[in-house]
């Protein structure tokens, strides 16, 4: 055991056992390196990363490789998950030097933490052109022996570039209607129309581009912003990245058509996803968008929900392969199974033979090869096929097709299941805890709300401190030792602010409030409104990184922005508003250029050029009319619209206040840009005013 095993990250932990003299990133383990006057390796991955646990077993598992480390270098392995600002900053340097960037992250630094040599998976032997391995620490101990000079240079300067960088987009203005709709323009041109989504394979699952999509739908009227995002989110969940026994999104497709995915299926991506999946159904009544934001939301509550209430990072891509059907039959097991191989395979749990659906089903094999496109020569790996729902057209037994769906479901469950990363991430529960609090509402669904509540209970208990700071993460109850980033403020502050909307629970302003207020103070440039990643008081890296644009999750920036604006639209506070603003000063110069990287300061801008509405419900809990009204406020589309409900005159939550029932009715006022629509208790109305589109 090296230093690892005193670490939660189930990441970290993996690596526990490995002969490498592995640290954790510290300051002792810089100072190991100064000492020994060596560099240091540092890696960096993540539990579920197919090619970190591939890199892992060929290299940090083999003795002699890792005698050599133990020789002339300070191993240092960091889970990018728990430390987003070291992972930002080092592939910053791997992007600028390389080109490209990606996971396992491989940098080699001076003891002062400057690097000067990157990359990213390297094989065990040549190959493809790549050296292998041994070779390149053998390359990077010679160089550090013998140019060091030439080496120190090369770092000094690299720090220098990347100090370069900093970026000052608050002191922008605004964007307007000339940026948004040059925003859909470029989207339109890098739109696959006959695939759905933007660009070409790799293809990621766009949810925050989709969300603004919608929302310039619903201002405008634009019919090409919703049709993209419509057949967007159609293609995605008939083809293999969706889990169409289980429910839930893997990370990407690896494929243009959404065929195959790399099978890892992340929290954050099936929040983002339900979101969407909800709104697009707001929007349209889409009975395909209701399954799968309700099928998204019950697999996070039913794979994903840790005993504490929170949600767990991640299910890994692989699982142990299953011990063949002939191997099962000569053991007399009959065609039940009997456990794996031993052996770790992509997808193994998720992908099906036509053999395998005969063994389950029986005369109901063809019926569904034909359903869920299985062939005989597989869409995936060895003649498997990753199930989809390929046929637009034709009827099938409804009956017929849930039976099969329970029996291949069950017996799935059989197999060997993925890893489970059990790491509850801030910014990753806030982001489901708004998916599943506006799911359970749309959709009266009073157990999602729970499980929404549940998680933003453990975030308040355990990653809060008594000064309303945030740890990054927590395991099994235990809170972890690093500091939150500014998307994890931003994106509670986001799930706390939908469940107030739900809920009518003041508490989860009052917390938004407390954790918004650290942004001000901490994470904004005070001059100029530009937002970093880190806070002021936080550990000093080589930079202070500051990304504003949307990858995986929405950056800090933009979703800071967003919880920003939609606080000072239930509070009316005029320095969270100014935040906002200055915040989107990045969206005017990053949106006609990349709108694919700025899907939800997009999004945001939208709110913003909208208003965005404020909504109050005011009447008795129990009236059937006052929860009439607070439905349909929920349901309108007007962008980034806040809700508020309450008894009237209530202290709780600002927006009610001064908001009396009308003639002895619950009532709804709408309000946007300092103007009010008169009260009205009429359903209908409400509806004309925030462009609901479903009935309640």
């Amino acid at each position: 055991m090296n230093r690892l095993a005193h670490e939660t990250s189930p990441y970290l932990l993996q690596h526990a056992d490995n002969p490498v003299d592995w640290w954790p990133w510290s300051a002792e383990a810089f100072d190991e390196a100064r000492k020994r006057n060596v560099p240091v390796l540092l890696s960096v991955g993540y539990s579920s990363c197919h090619w970190c646990h591939v890199m892992a077993h060929e290299s940090f598992e083999d003795e002699t490789t890792a005698a050599y480390l133990n020789e002339h270098f300070v191993s240092v392995k960091v889970d990018r998950e728990e430390r987003p600002d070291v992972d930002a900053v080092y592939m910053e340097a791997v992007q600028a030097a390389t080109g490209q960037g990606g996971w396992p992250m491989t940098v080699f630094l001076t003891p002062d933490a400057e690097p000067f040599y990157f990359g990213t998976y390297f094989p065990p032997e040549p190959r493809h052109g790549m050296p292998s391995f041994p070779q390149l620490l053998e390359g990077v101990h010679s160089a550090w022996t013998d140019r060091r000079e030439e080496v120190a240079e090369v770092a000094g300067k690299i720090v220098r570039d990347l100090a370069g960088r900093e970026m000052s987009f608050g002191d922008a203005q605004v964007p307007g209607e000339e940026e948004l709709a040059g925003a859909l323009l470029g989207l339109t041109r890098e739109y696959d129309a006959a695939r759905g989504g933007f660009g070409g394979a790799p293809k990621f699952p766009p949810s925050m581009v989709i969300e603004f999509l919608l929302r310039h739908h619903a201002r405008t009227g634009s019919e090409g912003a919703l049709q993209m995002a419509a057949d967007t989110c159609e293609r995605m969940a008939r083809g293999g990245i969706y889990d169409q026994l289980g429910g839930g999104f893997a990370r990407y497709s690896v494929d243009r058509e959404w065929v195959v995915p790399h099978f890892e299926k992340m929290l954050y991506d099936n929040a983002l996803l339900c979101r969407v999946y909800a709104h697009l159904w707001r929007a349209t009544g889409s009975e395909l968008a209701r399954r799968v934001a309700l099928e998204t939301a019950d697999f996070m509550v039913r794979e994903l929900r840790t005993n504490e209430g929170g949600f767990a990072s991640a299910l890994d891509a692989d699982s142990e392969e299953q011990v063949p059907r002939e191997a099962r039959l000569q053991k007399g097991g009959g065609g039940r199974r009997e456990g794996g191989t031993g052996r770790h395979v992509e997808g193994a749990y998720y992908v099906w033979t036509p053999e395998q659906l005969r063994d389950v089903l029986g005369d109901d094999a063809a019926l569904a090869a034909h359903h869920f496109g299985v062939t005989e020569e597989g869409t995936f790996e060895e003649g498997a096929s990753v199930l989809q729902l390929p046929q637009r057209e034709g009827v099938f037994d409804a009956d017929k097709i849930a039976s099969i769906h329970e029996r291949l479901l069950a017996a799935r469950a059989e197999r060997p299941a993925p890893g489970r990363d059990d790491k509850v991430v801030a910014a990753w529960n806030g982001l489901a805890v708004a998916a599943l609090a506006e799911t359970g509402a749309f959709f009266e669904r009073p157990d999602l709300v729970d499980a929404a509540i549940g998680a933003a209970d453990l975030l308040v208990r355990l990653h809060m401190d008594d000064r309303a700071r945030l740890a990054r993460t927590s395991k099994d109850g235990q809170v972890g030792a690093n500091a939150g980033v500014l998307e994890d403020y931003a994106d509670v502050a986001e799930g706390f602010l939908a469940l107030g909307s739900v809920t009518g629970e003041g508490v989860w302003l009052e917390f938004a409030g407390f954790l918004l207020d650290h942004v001000l103070v901490q994470f904004t440039d005070a001059e100029s409104g530009a937002l970093y990643d880190t806070a002021a008081d936080a550990e000093r890296l080589i930079r202070r990184p500051q990304d504003p644009t949307d990858n995986a999750t929405p950056s800090g920036w933009s979703a800071a922005a967003g919880a920003l604006l939609s606080y000072a639209a239930v509070t009316g506070a005029e320095p969270h508003r100014t935040a906002a603003e200055r915040a989107l000063g990045v969206v005017k110069a990053l949106g006609p250029r990349a709108p694919r990287f700025i899907g939800w300061g997009l999004a945001v801008a939208e709110a913003l050029l909208d208003g965005p509405r404020e909504v109050a419900i005011v009447g008795p809990a129990d009236d059937p009319a006052t929860k009439a009204l607070h439905r349909t406020a929920l349901l309108g589309t007007a962008p980034g619209a806040v809700v508020a409900v309450g008894a009237p005159e209530s202290e709780e939550l600002p927006l009610l206040s001064g908001r009396p029932l009308v003639d002895g009715r619950p009532a709804a006022y709408v309000c946007r840009n300092f103007t009010c629509d008169a009260p009205t208790s009429d359903v209908q109305r409400l509806k004309d005013a925030l462009g609901s589109v479903n009935a309640v």
